[in-house]
């Protein structure tokens, strides 16, 4: 494994924190309007904050102010801006955002992609996924969204097969054929880069991977294809979806500049998705 990187956690894949409930709704959200001079964006740590400190600096030559708010959590960037604290927000894929929405009852809607932080099949004991015997455990992460990601990958790569109508929220319970006879054990997503060497194999997020100083584009034995539903997005106030200042961010975000700083600066472990 690499040096240990100094990246935090960054979503491409994202945990709902059940202790972290209160928010606003559709009912007690604050419709706030959109300062055509300066926004206030918020992200999490690492490599969505680098990204967006890049698009500020596109976006203060067109004339925008952006105000970065970083956080740690992921449940707060979103009920920051349905209250009204944030203009825009940029950290989470859409079945994560639909996800919230449907459990607090918000209506935030995504306005352009950004990035792809393609989810990892990683093992301390294989070099290929045909090396893997039959019967090894397979960690995966713990939650509904990311969980389900885990095993549309291991899919896709021909090794399961889910129930025809699993959608985005399958679980191992949907799982009809199992080439392998993997046997799936279910972990918290954090915590996997620290318990692989106790499975054969496991699927971790790529913030994640990061952080513990694995290189996913180098140390994974199975990367998840860019066609993956889990582009990760700008999302907003569904009353500001049309806003011309918020259409200004989408675009310096999706520039030229910023592709390029993508690029040089995380090699293909995080993908441009514009």
């Amino acid at each position: 494994m690499k040096k240990k990187n100094k990246f935090l956690l960054g979503l491409a894949s994202l945990t709902l924190v059940a202790a972290l409930v209160g928010c606003g709704t559709k009912e007690d959200s604050q419709s706030k309007a959109i300062n055509e001079h300066k926004i206030v964006v918020g992200v999490t740590s690492g490599p969505h904050e680098q990204i967006a400190e890049v698009a500020a600096k596109v976006a203060k030559e067109k004339g925008l102010e952006v105000e970065l708010k970083t956080f740690s959590d992921y449940v707060l960037p979103n009920t920051s801006l349905a209250e009204g604290d944030l203009d825009v927000n940029s950290y989470q894929h859409k079945p994560f955002l639909d996800a919230f929405n449907k459990d607090h009852n918000t209506d935030l809607v995504p306005v352009g992609k950004t990035i792809l932080t393609p989810m990892g099949i990683y093992s301390e004991k294989y070099k290929s996924l045909e090396d893997v015997p039959d019967g090894a455990t397979f960690g995966l992460p713990n939650d509904p969204t990311n969980g389900a990601r885990a095993l549309f990958v291991l899919q896709e790569a021909g090794y399961i097969k889910l129930k025809d109508g699993a959608d985005l929220t399958a679980s191992i319970r949907d799982v009809e054929e199992n080439k392998k006879n993997l046997k799936f054990i279910e972990l918290e997503a954090a915590q996997i880069p620290k318990q692989l060497s106790e499975v054969d194999i496991a699927a971790i997020n790529t913030n994640f991977a990061l952080e513990a100083g694995i290189d996913p584009k180098k140390d994974s034995i199975l990367l998840e294809s860019t066609d993956s539903p889990y582009v990760n997005y700008i999302a907003v106030r569904a009353e500001n979806k049309d806003d011309p200042t918020i259409k200004k961010f989408v675009e310096a975000y999706q520039s030229d500049e910023v592709r390029k700083f993508i690029e040089e600066e995380f090699k293909g472990a995080i993908i441009p998705s514009w």
